[in-house]
């Protein structure tokens, strides 16, 4: 789906662009929402988050990538920058990346970016939902990347530095380091030729975050990923294990544990504009677990949907969700969304 994405966002016409300048291409994202819950939650219609994507061609092997994003909120819209990156290419086998991404930790955070018709599923699973504390989805620093994808296993790699989580960990380091520790993380991917949509992969992050109680923590994330990336099926699986023990040097505390496998199924012939869906997650943080404990990010949820495109840029998604929260009782929930494509002109 990320190359018809890129195929429908055709260059963007600049009064006075020659064909020495910059080459820039525009897109847009965006979902209109209602939803039904018997929990406390508010229900009714939500216009979700409304994204821009801008790319350059700054120079032979120079390109930027921009993001942003207007979230709606109980008083006003919310402004961020999402991903802001500059790159350049080497070889296919090696390029270098600075600036504000999105982690490469696992499959669905570095591949369904911000717009919800990117994904089958009208939402995110809650172990990589953005704002979600489990594992950091953004990231500001930089990333060396490359792969052999004519060869026969399709190897790509990430590898990189940059700030830790910010004081509130569901943030990245925007405006520098906390601590002075910087993260580093590592990412290996797998596409076999001889399988077509499958991808293999292993990641890993450390850092040193601040815990709730003002102390630095080593965190550690293992992530593992296998996916199946075909209309029909579609089978999406992740499970990333947390460790967090105090920089003095006591260990000794439990891991958490975090995983979700979704499938879906293109219809065939005439029906292929639809597409069924379901996902069981969970999270699971033990007592004892240092820094997630107080958090209340234990999590267990059930999603059902069907996903129909009337057109190559509009998805209508009709979903039900099951979910149950810590320390709040189990709902049930049914979201109806609309999202879309704004191709640049």
């Amino acid at each position: 789906m990320g190359i018809l994405v890129a195929a429908i966002a055709p260059a963007s016409g600049i009064a006075g662009q020659t064909a020495d300048d910059a080459a820039v291409r525009v897109s847009g994202f965006g979902d209109f929402n209602y939803s039904v819950t018997d929990s406390d939650r508010r229900e009714g219609f939500r216009l979700g988050q409304m994204v821009g994507h801008v790319t350059a061609d700054l120079d032979e092997g120079f390109t930027f990538f921009g993001e942003v994003s207007l979230t709606g909120g109980d008083t006003e819209y919310a402004f961020e920058v999402e991903r802001a990156r500059l790159r350049y290419d080497f070889t296919d086998l090696f390029k270098i990346s600075a600036g504000r991404v999105h982690t490469p930790l696992g499959y669905w955070n570095e591949t369904f970016h911000h717009g919800s018709w990117l994904q089958t599923s009208a939402m995110r699973p809650e172990m990589i939902a953005f704002g979600n504390r489990y594992i950091p989805t953004h990231f500001v620093g930089v990333i060396a990347e490359g792969g052999l994808p004519s060869s026969s296993i399709g190897l790509d790699y990430s590898v990189g530095i940059g700030n830790g989580r910010a004081g509130d960990i569901a943030r990245a380091g925007d405006a520098g380091d906390v601590n002075g520790h910087r993260a580093l993380l590592a990412s290996i991917r797998s596409r076999p030729i001889s399988i077509a949509g499958l991808e293999l992969g292993v990641s890993f992050y450390s850092d040193r975050l601040l815990a709730p109680d003002g102390s630095d923590a080593n965190e550690r994330i293992y992530a593992l990923h296998a996916v199946l990336d075909r209309d029909g099926p579609e089978i999406l699986a992740e499970w990333a294990h947390v460790t967090h023990d105090p920089a003095t040097g006591t260990g000794g505390f439990p891991g958490s544990n975090a995983y979700y496998v979704q499938v879906g199924y293109q219809s065939p012939g005439s029906f292929d504009s639809v597409k069924p869906y379901a996902r069981v997650e969970q999270v699971v943080v033990p007592t004892g677990a240092y820094v997630f404990a107080p958090l209340a990010l234990n999590y267990d949820g059930v999603v059902v949907g069907i996903r129909y495109d009337p057109s190559r840029l509009l998805a209508l998604r009709l979903e039900y969700r099951y979910e149950r929260f810590e320390a709040q009782a189990s709902s049930n929930s049914v979201y109806a969304q609309a999202s879309f494509v704004l191709a640049g002109s």
